[in-house]
């Protein structure tokens, strides 16, 4: 067990790994729209690569989130398989958000040895992710 400044370490050599085994621009946060970002997860039990829709106003969030939901079969079809599509998530903290998702189980930040594993996994699908909202950006920001 590590103590929590051996956590924080270990969190931050794994994200300086992550830039230097992939050094590129992601898009994240910069898509343009307000509260609708792309993420990275790790922890000791999977990694996950998030789209999290966050507005505060629902029907603004569902509007998104209905806009990506219909266009689902192309996204699997033609991007990325296996993605996990919640309308109403509720974070730990309580908030309740629109969030879509893949992971990979049976990989541990805690673990050096997994960490190319999760490295591919991330650079793979966020890359995907990334193409499809670029392909169908127009579309998706046309909120009404």
């Amino acid at each position: 067990m590590y103590s929590k400044q051996e956590n924080q370490r270990l969190k931050q050599e794994f994200w300086i790994a992550f830039a230097e085994a992939y050094p590129r621009k992601w898009l994240l946060y910069d898509t343009k729209i307000k509260d609708f970002s792309f993420k990275f997860w790790a922890d000791n039990k999977k990694a996950q690569v998030l789209l999290d829709i966050e507005m505060r106003n629902d029907e603004l969030r569902y509007a998104y989130f209905e806009k990506i939901e219909a266009l689902k079969t192309i996204l699997e079809e033609d991007h990325i398989q296996d993605l996990v599509f919640y309308r109403d998530f509720t974070l730990e903290s309580g908030k309740t958000i629109s969030r879509i998702w893949i992971e990979k189980e049976n990989v541990t930040l805690g673990n050096r040895a997994t960490w190319p594993e999760i490295f591919d996994f991330f650079a793979d699908k966020m890359q995907k992710l990334e193409m499809f909202y670029f392909e169908f950006e127009d579309y998706i920001k046309a909120i009404d």
